[in-house]
Parts: structure tokens; C-alpha cells; sequence
């Protein structure tokens, strides 16, 4: 049987260590689907049902293995319909590789069926970028591909025509003019230098040894260096801040955890950004700036793995560039430690009182179901080393608050992209990279719907998630961000007939059941991780909790009475919302 260019493509891969490819066929892939089949014993390919799904799937797989990832689509529409997914990878610093397909070349610039010229659509996501022409690139080009998306952490894309894909694979039918040949490259990525210059360390520990109210704000950068971000937190007595997408870089229970900034963050954490007098930022390049210290306030100093980042956003007296573990390990032996705990024991006063008011939200005699009473009998009843996965709304608020980190836990969620709908696929890309590990997706009515067929998906390939619905019936997130811009709401409540997931769940095979009762939630959040094959609770939960921020400012407390006075529809509810959530409080 004739080797095909695919079959080079796909090889190659494997030689990289890809072991998944996620995706939909369709006619401009065939050649594609081909070069898999003959290395399937290689190569995995997961069928999905829509291309964004596969794309996001890619995404979650880098981010819970640190290896590439990696989607498949088809030429035109299904190409278009993985850029979701990719920007997603794209925002967040993830390798990940898009393969797609175009029309055979001597049918382009004809106006041909399908005939999307992909690589200009992919110009800006893209970090590498190519039309194949000739066999003969391959599998030069696919080197390149991928170091590239691990070197600059991001998306590399290449597209390979109908012809090419089934073409000989020693074909090179075109004379060579230049005085070049194809590269004779190798599958290697050599990672860059991790540890930052003496005189930037010696620099970093000399500010910060200087600090009388020092903080750390550390990033999703830093997830690989808990116990390096600890141990500078002891020397320096400094409270740690984590960035949503950095959250399981500490234990949410550590004495120095002070938890998020942000609209959803913790009081200690707001609290801390105003009074700290010294900023170690580690890892993060946290986007919103009113919740940072005003520049020029603080000392800042900055360790990034790229040097674009430095001082983006804040003045940074220091940076230095390098890894996060590697550097913190490095910085450690020039630190002197601080003796002096009142700092850091005024915040772990302020966290313990915060988590109290956090578990009295967690009501279990609250009807609707309260949303933290829920998110929190997940926590309770998950494992130490489950992953959990989230979608962007009002359910990010609560699984930032009541998804514990402690153990080997993780969370994973569309950080900077904040797209809907992740939740679902991320779970299946997490589960097929950790088969003997509990994955939960938290999710709202919103995102589950526009994924919801991946349940199938997940379904066919026996797969283990727990999939939990927090269902308010409302794009809740946005309903409140109206209301704090001081209008009300509209167009944000989906209406009758509500929604009942759980009957999905059950067609494909699966465990589904819907809640109403909070007496139910524990019971049917333990029964769903118990399942052996894909489980689903859809879980009616309270449409009129505000997802408050950690420290509400006075415009937004005027913009919200605002929305009421100019006749926001449901204000009696909401404020029946709140003072319960007071009550509960103040009856802890």
C-alpha cells in the first residue's frame, strides 16, 4: 500500500507524543482521516459533535497535561467552527495544533464549493501559520508547527488541500530552483532557559526584603510551582492572591491564601490590594486594573516567562524573566525571612471570617436552591484529586468561592477568552487525559445548551464526568452586569417551558435527574459521582442571586439601586434574595 502525505502528517504527530486528536470529518479531510486510520494504534481519534467542542477540547488537554493539543476540521464551515476554541487556547497561552482541509489546488480561486481560504481566516489566532503545498514539506512543516506552539504558547494551524492529502508521500513534483531543500528537521522542543538573571534576583530580593506589607499575586503561570510560591509566602509572611485561572495554585485552606480580586474575588483579597505596600506578581497577567494597586503606590516586582508581559500592567520596578518554579527556587535563598507576622496574621483573621460568611450562603433549608448550597455539596462530596471544570457566568462566582482547593484538585475554566459553553467538553478532554481521576463540569442552562450533544459524546466513549447544571433559567451573569451598568434587565430570562437536561442525559444512555427540592442536592450530586458511565444533575437553582463582589464599591451600589428605581422586573425577589443571604450570615 502507497505511503500518503497523511499518513507522514499523522506519524509524525505520534512521534511528538500526541496520542488524541479531536474533531469531525467531512470531505475536504479525507485523506486526513485516512492517515489516522492507518495509525490508529498510534493516534486516537475522538469523534465530536461540533467542531468548537473539539477545538476546546484541544485547549483543556493542554492545559491539564502541559502537552500539545490537538483538532481536526473539515475545509470551510467546520474550519470556521473551531476558532472559538482556538482563541480560547490562543488567550490563555495553550499549545494547541489546528489541522484543516481545503479544496484540491487546482481548483482554487475558482469560487469552488467550500473554497474558504482558512490561513487568512486564521491570521490573527494563529502563531504559525501554512497552506501545505507539496508533500515535501511534511514532516518538516509539522516540526516547526508545534515547536513553535510550545515555544510561543499558542496556536499553530496547518492546512493541507485535498490533493496533497492523498498524495504520494515521497511526492515532489515541482523542480527545486532554490538553493535549499526541505528541512530535514527532528521532533524536538528545547524549553528556554527557566532561571532569571543574578542581577534581576538580587534586584527582586532587595524590594522585597524591604517590604513591611507584602502580597503575592500569583497566576495560572505558577501552577506547576506550589510548593516554590509557598515557601517564599513563609519567608516574607506575605498573603496570596490567585488569579481565577491560577486558583489551584495553592490550597484555598492554606494559611496564606487570601483567595481572588476581582468582581469574583474575596474581601481579604480586595482588601490586601489596598493595603500592601510591596506586590510580587508571579505568573499572571491579570487584565483588570481597577482591582490592581493604583501605579505608583506599591513596589512591584514581576516574574514572567515572557518578557512582553513585564510591567504591562503595572509600573514593575523589578521584572525578571524566567519560570515560575525555577525562578521562585532561585530567588528563595536571597530572602530574608520576615519575623514580623501581624501582617500576615490580619489576613488570615480576615479569611476566616470570609469563609465563615461563604459556608452560611451554603443554606440547605433555602428555597430555590441556593447556588452555593449546591456548588458546595460538590465540594463536600468530591475527591481530594478531582478536577472540576466550569463555564463562564454566575457559576464561575461560585465555583471561585466553594470549590475547595485541597489535595491534587484542579479547576479549569476559559480564562481570559470568557467564552460560554467549555464546560462540557474541557470535562471530556480532562477525563480521556486522567481516566482514574473524578472530573466534574459546574455549568449553567446557557453554556450546557449550546454544547449540550457532547454529552453524547461522552456517552459513546464511556466516559465517567459528572456533569452539573446550575440552572437559573438566565443568562445570570449578564443579567446582573445590566443592572450594575444601572439599567434593567432585559432579554436575559429564557421563560417557559423550562428546561429539564436530565432527560438528555437519560437518552444517551447516561444518568440524569432533575432537582427542585434542596433535600435532594446532596444525595443526587453523591449518587452522579458514583455512576460508573456519564451522569447529569440538573439542578433548579435560585435565578435571583446576585453574584455580589467580594467588597461592593459605592457606584456600583448606586448603579444597582438605579436599575431598581427605573424599573427592574424582579426586584422584589432579589431583594428577598439578599436579605436571606443576610440572614444566613448573621445566623451563622
Amino acid at each position: 500500500m502507497t505511503e500518503i502525505a497523511s499518513e507522514v502528517l499523522i506519524r509524525r504527530l505520534a512521534d511528538w507524543g500526541v496520542d488524541t486528536v479531536f474533531g469531525l470529518p467531512g470531505d475536504g479531510i479525507n485523506g486526513i482521516m485516512e492517515g489516522l486510520r492507518r495509525q490508529s494504534d498510534r493516534v486516537r481519534f475522538v469523534l465530536v459533535h461540533h467542531e468548537e467542542a473539539a477545538a476546546f477540547m484541544a485547549a483543556a488537554h493542554a492545559k491539564a497535561t502541559g502537552r500539545i493539543g490537538v483538532c481536526l476540521a473539515t475545509s470551510g464551515p467546520g474550519g470556521i467552527h473551531l476558532l472559538n476554541g482556538l482563541y480560547d487556547a490562543k488567550l490563555d497561552h495553550q499549545p494547541v495544533l489546528a489541522i484543516t482541509g481545503m479544496q484540491e489546488t487546482s481548483v482554487l480561486g475558482t469560487g469552488y464549493q467550500q473554497e474558504v481560504h482558512l490561513d487568512r481566516v486564521f491570521e490573527d489566532v494563529a502563531e504559525y501559520n501554512l497552506v501545505v503545498d507539496n508533500p515535501a514539506q511534511l514532516p518538516g512543516v509539522v516540526d516547526i508547527a508545534i515547536r513553535t506552539a510550545y515555544a510561543r504558547r499558542g496556536v499553530a494551524h496547518l492546512c493541507l488541500p485535498n490533493d496533497v492529502q492523498v498524495a504520494p508521500a515521497d511526492a515532489d513534483p515541482y523542480q527545486h530552483v532554490a538553493p535549499a531543500r526541505p528541512p530535514a528537521s527532528a521532533p524536538v522542543y528545547l524549553s528556554p532557559p527557566g532561571v532569571p538573571r543574578q542581577e534581576d534576583l538580587r534586584a527582586a530580593a532587595e524590594v522585597l526584603n524591604a517590604a513591611r506589607r507584602p502580597a503575592i499575586l500569583a497566576g495560572a503561570g505558577a501552577l506547576h510551582a506550589r510548593a516554590e510560591v509557598l515557601a517564599v509566602a513563609e519567608t516574607l509572611g506575605a498573603p496570596v492572591i490567585k488569579t481565577l485561572p491560577g486558583k489551584a495554585v495553592i490550597p484555598d485552606d492554606s494559611p496564606y491564601a487570601v483567595g481572588g480580586i476581582g468582581l469574583l474575588g474575596t474581601k481579604p483579597g480586595e482588601e490586601l490590594v489596598e493595603d500592601c505596600d510591596t506586590l510580587l506578581m508571579v505568573g499572571t497577567n491579570f487584565p483588570y486594573t481597577k482591582h490592581l494597586p493604583e501605579p505608583g503606590k506599591v513596589r512591584v516586582v514581576q516574574l514572567d516567562a515572557d518578557p512582553a508581559r513585564a510591567g504591562v500592567r503595572l509600573p514593575t520596578e523589578v521584572p525578571m524573566v524566567g519560570d515560575a518554579k525555577e525562578g521562585l527556587a532561585a530567588l528563595l535563598p536571597l530572602l530574608n525571612r520576615n519575623e514580623d507576622r501581624a501582617h500576615l496574621e490580619k489576613y488570615q483573621e480576615a479569611m476566616a471570617a470570609w469563609r465563615d460568611d461563604m459556608t452560611a450562603l451554603e443554606n440547605p433549608g433555602r428555597t430555590p436552591v441556593a447556588p452555593q448550597y449546591l456548588i458546595g455539596c460538590v465540594d463536600r462530596a468530591a475527591a481530594d484529586d478531582a478536577i472540576l471544570t466550569c463555564d463562564s457566568g454566575t457559576i464561575a462566582t461560585w465555583a471561585a468561592r466553594h470549590w475547595t482547593i485541597r489535595g491534587d484538585r484542579e479547576f479549569y475554566l476559559s480564562g481570559n477568552l470568557a467564552s460560554m459553553a467549555p464546560g462540557l467538553p474541557y470535562a471530556i478532554a480532562a477525563q480521556l487525559a486522567h481516566p482514574g481521576r473524578q472530573v466534574i463540569a459546574f455549568i449553567g442552562d446557557g453554556g450546557f445548551a449550546m454544547l449540550m450533544a457532547e454529552f453524547l459524546t461522552a456517552a459513546r466513549l464511556g466516559l465517567p464526568i459528572t456533569v452539573v447544571v446550575n440552572n437559573n433559567g438566565s443568562l445570570g451573569q449578564i443579567l446582573w452586569e445590566q443592572m450594575v451598568l444601572g439599567f434593567p434587565e432585559h432579554g436575559v430570562r429564557f421563560g417557559a417551558p423550562t428546561s429539564d437536561f436530565s432527560a438528555w442525559a437519560r437518552s444517551c444512555g447516561g444518568y440524569g435527574r432533575k432537582v427542585t427540592d434542596p433535600a435532594e442536592v446532596d444525595e443526587a450530586v453523591r449518587q452522579a459521582l458514583a455512576h460508573p458511565g456519564p451522569a447529569l444533575v440538573d439542578v433548579d437553582v435560585d435565578p435571583n442571586e446576585p453574584p455580589m463582589p467580594g467588597k461592593v464599591a459605592r457606584d456600583q451600589a448606586v448603579k444597582f439601586a438605579e436599575a431598581f428605581l427605573k424599573g427592574q422586573p424582579h426586584k422584589a425577589a432579589i431583594a428577598t434574595t439578599l436579605f436571606k443571604d443576610k440572614i444566613s450570615q448573621l445566623g451563622r
